[in-house]
């Protein structure tokens, strides 16, 4: 389904800001944004919106961006995508998933590899964190054919607790010409589940009742669970203390599913190690062959991937999705053809890829 798409679009409101600034880099587009939070206490970008702005200019090359007085509008006219090595602190208003989610998205289509540096809080309620990106998006990037177990990684350096942050990672991701289409329909049953307890600053046995805990709840669907406990201490503690969960359900049929808690709030470490695995059962229970967090991540590969048929079969979509299917039509002219599934209540999504390449990469 072939639909008009205009070379500059203007939008308005400060909601989705990434999605645009990462679906306008990837087709070239020019993006005018109005009327940020304009009724707004503190009208214009947030300082996290504007240290991403500053990301993007560090992977790009040529490309403009112009903010008025107010903050309240800003154009931008994107450029090439470089990558190669880059540092860059991400504060403490949101924490370092915010700003690699985003980058996951156009690191494989830049002239060079990327290694970036990242410095600013690691794990946090509001954002995916690092661990869950290294266990479930990786593995998704791999299957659209981006990457090996070696070039394409996550590792912590330290740890970074809310509030004052401290921790520092480096991502490593290697550069492809074309995306692997793919067809993921099969979810598979789950055959093992996989978490690591993180804490810092804290007493090491707080990880241990985290485990044990969580463990209680799991071990009634499933005797394969193995969580792993990580204590930092000293220099790779960061700056404050805190500690949580992350876990992941494997099925048979390579599919990833997380879920993910942080302590917040005095809360006990037995209680959240019970929520964070009711939160991974109810994962399961929504379906899909990607979980929640990826969603938006997979239908922007199946668009770009080359001129062929992509199917995904998905869970319950989140609004976050939704608004990135609209933002898929508007920018590349893409429409899917959904086909929900009563027995299972997840939805199918077809597409016809762009057949994007990556004109950065060189050819020898």
């Amino acid at each position: 389904l072939g639909i008009a798409v205009m070379s500059h679009l203007r939008l308005t409101g400060s909601t989705h800001f990434r999605q645009r600034l990462v679906c306008a880099t990837l087709s070239g587009k020019t993006i005018t944004i109005r009327d940020i939070r304009v009724d707004d206490e503190r009208p214009g970008l947030r300082d996290y919106e504007a240290s991403f702005l500053r990301l993007i200019e560090k992977l790009t090359n040529g490309s403009t961006i112009q903010i008025n007085e107010t903050g309240t509008m800003i154009k931008y006219i994107p450029g090439f995508i470089t990558g190669g090595s880059i540092q860059h602190d991400c504060g403490t208003s949101r924490s370092i998933g915010y700003f690699l989610e985003g980058i996951i998205c156009l690191a494989p289509f830049g002239k060079s590899p990327l290694s970036a540096t990242f410095t600013g809080i690691t794990n946090d309620d509001q954002d995916m964190s690092v661990d869950a990106i290294r266990t479930t998006t990786l593995p998704l990037l791999r299957r659209f054919g981006v990457g090996v177990e070696d070039d394409l990684q996550l590792k912590v350096v330290r740890r970074g607790a809310p509030p004052k942050g401290g921790g520092q990672i480096l991502f490593k991701c290697p550069i492809v010409r074309q995306l692997t289409p793919l067809q993921l329909e099969d979810t598979g049953r789950v055959r093992r589940i996989r978490g690591i307890a993180y804490s810092t600053r804290v007493s090491p046995q707080t990880s241990n009742r985290v485990v044990d805990s969580c463990k209680g709840l799991l071990s009634q669907f499933t005797g394969d669970v193995y969580i792993s406990t990580d204590h930092y201490k000293g220099a790779e503690s960061g700056l404050s203390s805190g500690f949580g969960l992350t876990l992941v359900a494997e099925t048979t049929t390579g599919c990833a599913l997380s879920s993910e808690n942080m302590a917040s709030g005095g809360v006990l470490p037995e209680d959240l190690g019970v929520h964070a695995a009711e939160l991974l059962l109810e994962e399961i229970l929504r379906g899909g062959c990607v979980d929640t967090n990826n969603q938006s991540l997979a239908l922007l590969f199946m668009v770009l991937c080359p001129e062929d048929i992509s199917r995904m079969r998905l869970g319950l979509l989140s609004e976050y999705t939704i608004q990135y299917i609209r933002h898929l039509r508007d920018f590349f002219g893409t429409t899917f053809k959904i086909t929900p599934d009563p027995e299972s209540s997840t939805v199918i999504f077809t597409c016809l890829g762009t057949g994007f390449k990556n004109v950065s990469k060189r050819v020898y």
